[in-house]
């Protein structure tokens, strides 16, 4: 049925037996403040109850600055040098961390009666500010960790607090939820100013220079003020609402971005999703960067929450309200990198690209992401307008399909530098479209499968899978359906393709599986057997097999030639997601509802391995070209890549066995030339109690046995007389063997100090394991002595009454 290579054919089949999670891309970033540090390679972000670090170069999370049952992270600051990391929480307590280690080194009430809402130290980094809730402002000397001020007068939450960057004021600025900005003098203790000027909440305060300061609002303005007369200088309108502006350096070129001119220019980011560039002598608007044709009509979802100037890489870093951190050219506004900090319910995902360089995500959103696996660089699709439920990719990894609620499917094509566009649409179905498969051949056509019971074909034209006449489309091409089918009574929740592209199956709700021709999309059979709805069918690639996993927990094998089921997998508590063939048809992977994926060889219907790598539903799952790795994702947010680590565990089982075989040998060696010290250490290494149990035998049949015994025990480490300790409780449990158990116990009690003793691991379990055995054996041994003295008694009895009847017959 598939067109198989015959040196593939010919190749022994290599089955499965474990994986291993590599990789995880899970969220890190759920809202507010990030920070970088000075150099540029590390990214703080806060999610929830912890702060991550994040290596911006890779996107990899280094570690969390969390503690234990600790609540929501409120604000964060890191010091100017690096070093230190102070966190609040809705505890009301501040950490002080190490990061780098990470560690925490201090904890302290935050006295504020109300959460934290932001912090900021001063430029020589002994001086912390904390603006909280209750509308109070503390200062904190971070040396010798008292607070040296508490400033009241502010109205609402505290939202902004600065420093002054030139220290020798002894100047603070804040802003609250009245609109104003406060300068508070340390010295005094006072607020010696309030700059009026904006009518809704400042987003930032930036200093020009010692006596020049940048205000941003949300009130679609920014103020330049004099901070000798603190007077506004220049109100600049910007005409959306501003939630960052920042200063460009007056060091570089900037050219690119309209600034011709000497003076000062910043950068806004706001509602409207892009970078502007103002001068402040004009008041006019130098550059604007270009909106994204996809993104035009929809304004909502490019909002900018974040902005700042990264020094050490000469980028502009923003975020979305999407929780998307980009870094931007600072000379040319152009994005170079883009993480995505949020995922939310991860609905399906597959590898992209020539080599599987690339995953594609379907997110609980309408946008697509495409993450770039090396550096955790992600493209965010923008097309369909609702959440995109399903996608497929072709063969070659640089064509893929999507299909969503919004009635339609989209074709996407990676063209060079791995840059992903629409390149044509479908549009037919009456309902959201929850199911899509490509054909496995050619790039000549996709299926589709609707809500509305119907299944689509649709013809790919040649034009999109040319590369030259792709890349000279400049919007996606409309498609029509070839052929249209009612294919069941209830929702179709997959759909596959055969790999000869001449047969397709689909799975519904209505418990049924069907097969289908291709080219007329006529019926050709059903299989009927699952006791709940189907979610998954696929076909192997080497057999005439259809393989489905259903609600009912059971995975089903169908013969395509009489529908008949041949095979029944049962193991799954709940319902089974998906299915993938692995190991060239010879296994099966699963994954269901409950987190769990399990390995399956099908010629013994065993499951050979449960993974637990996810704690919500499995929606995807996917395996790579090479057959080595698989990609799952899960309602949790989450998604695993998966290695296969059978040849690797098999390596290593069979060097531990080699090693076994050959300290074995040294044992029987050692024991041969009476070395018995360092065969007992040996066997104490090989960690069986039996061999050690031997070697104590073999050294007790010596002449003074007892005492070499002795000798040598005492010689040990402490590490192996605590195992030690823990093997002659075993050996103790068997009458045969309790008498080298109680030999070695007895060196113990004589040679250690009850004290030490009470130091070893286990050594409560030990005693209360070994008292019962020694005192049954004592009683034991009573009885023996008992018999024998009876014995004894009885044979001295008899001579004794011999001895007479020879004494008689003499007289």
């Amino acid at each position: 049925m598939a067109d198989t290579d015959p040196a593939a054919a010919a190749a022994p089949v290599r089955f499965k037996s474990n994986y291993s999670v590599t990789r995880k891309i899970e969220p890190f970033y759920k809202g507010g403040r990030i920070q970088i540090s000075r150099d540029g390679k590390f990214m703080f972000c806060p999610c929830g109850s912890k702060v991550n670090v994040i290596d911006v170069e890779t996107g990899a999370l280094l570690h969390s600055l969390q503690q234990d049952e600790e609540e929501d992270v409120t604000a964060f600051v890191l010091s100017p040098d690096d070093e230190v990391l102070v966190t609040g929480s809705r505890a009301l307590l501040l950490r002080r961390w190490r990061w780098r280690e990470p560690r925490c080194e201090r904890s302290w009430r935050a006295v504020h009666t109300a959460p934290v809402a932001t912090m900021a130290f001063d430029p020589t980094a002994t001086l912390l500010a904390t603006g909280g809730c209750d509308s109070t402002i503390k200062v904190w000397d971070m040396i010798k960790h008292y607070c040296t001020h508490n400033l009241k007068g502010s109205s609402g939450v505290v939202h902004l607090v600065e420093f002054h960057p030139d220290i020798s004021r002894l100047q603070l600025f804040s802003s609250s939820i009245d609109y104003k900005i406060r300068i508070w003098d340390l010295s005094s203790s006072k607020c010696v100013a309030v700059l009026e000027g904006h009518f809704s909440a400042v987003t930032s305060l930036a200093f020009a220079d010692g006596n020049s300061l940048l205000s941003s609002g949300r009130d679609k303005i920014c103020m330049v003020w004099d901070l000798e007369s603190r007077q506004s200088k220049r109100t600049v309108p910007v005409y959306e609402t501003v939630e960052a502006a920042v200063l460009l350096p007056k060091e570089g070129d900037f050219s690119q971005l309209g600034v011709k001119k000497q003076g000062l220019h910043f950068v806004t980011a706001g509602s409207k999703g892009i970078l502007r560039v103002w001068e402040v002598a004009t008041g006019a608007c130098v550059h604007s960067q270009a909106v994204p044709f996809a993104l035009r009509e929809e304004p909502s979802e490019r909002s900018l929450s974040q902005c700042q100037f990264v020094p050490a890489r000469n980028e502009i870093l923003t975020v979305s309200m999407e929780h998307n951190i980009l870094f931007y050219d600072a000379q040319s506004l152009q994005l170079r990198k883009q993480l995505a900090g949020y995922n939310e319910e991860v609905l399906d995902v597959k590898f992209l690209g020539p080599g599987d360089s690339h995953i594609v995500v379907a997110t609980n959103s309408p946008q697509l992401k495409v993450f770039e696996l090396a550096t955790s660089h992600c493209q965010i699709l923008y097309g369909h307008t609702e959440t995109i439920l399903a996608l497929d990719v072709f063969r070659k990894g640089l064509m893929f399909v999507t299909c969503a609620k919004d009635r339609s499917m989209r074709v996407w094509r990676m063209g060079r530098a791995g840059r992903v566009t629409c390149v044509a649409q479908g549009l037919g179905h009456a309902h959201g479209v929850g199911a899509v498969a490509c054909s496995r051949l050619k790039e000549s056509f996709v299926v589709t499968s609707s809500q509305d019971c119907t299944i689509k074909i649709w013809n790919i034209p040649e034009s999109l899978t040319s590369k030259a006449k792709a890349a000279l489309i400049s919007s996606p091409e409309p498609l029509h359906a070839r052929v249209t089918e009612r294919g069941h009574d209830k929702d179709i929740n997959s759909v596959a393709v055969s790999p000869n592209d001449k047969l397709l199956a689909t799975g519904s709700q209505d418990r049924l599986a069907k097969l289908w021709s291709c080219s007329d999309c006529s019926l050709l059979g059903v299989f009927s057997g699952h006791k709940r709805g189907i979610w998954c069918v696929q076909f192997s690639p080497v057999d005439q097999v259809l393989a489905t996993s259903s609600a009912d927990g059971t995975l089903k094998l169908w013969g395509l030639r009489d529908f008949s089921c041949l095979k029944t997998f049962e193991g799954h508590d709940a319902s089974v997601l998906k299915i993938i063939f692995v190991s060239r048809g010879a296994q099966l992977l699963s994954s269901g509802s409950d987190g769990l994926l399990k390995l399956w060889t099908i010629k013994t219907n065993e499951c050979v391995k449960t993974l637990d790598g996810h704690e919500d539903k499995i929606w995807g799952l996917h395996s790579n070209k090479k057959d080595d790795m698989v990609v799952t994702a899960s309602s949790d947010s989450c998604i695993t890549l998966w290695q296969d680590v059978t040849e690797i565990e098999e390596k290593e089982a069979q060097a531990k066995q080699e090693e076994q075989i050959m300290k074995e040998q040294e044992l029987s060696n050692l024991l041969h030339e009476k070395r018995y010290l360092k065969a007992l250490g040996l066997a104490i290494s090989l960690d069986r109690p039996h061999t050690v149990l031997t070697v104590v035998k073999a050294i007790l049949r010596e002449p003074e046995g007892r005492r070499h015994l002795e000798e040598n025990i005492v010689r040990l480490r402490k590490d192996q007389k605590e195992a030690v300790l823990a093997f002659l409780v075993t050996w103790n449990t068997n009458s045969r063997n309790c008498h080298e158990a109680q030999a070695v116990m007895e060196t113990l009690l004589r040679h250690e100090a009850p004290d030490t003793l009470l130091q070893f691991s286990g050594i409560k379990s030990a005693v209360e394991s070994l008292l019962p055995y020694t005192e049954r054996h004592f009683q034991r041994l009573s009885r023996l002595l008992q018999a024998s003295t009876f014995i004894e008694f009885m044979w001295h009895n008899m001579r004794l009454a011999d001895v007479a009847q020879q004494d008689q017959g003499t007289l």
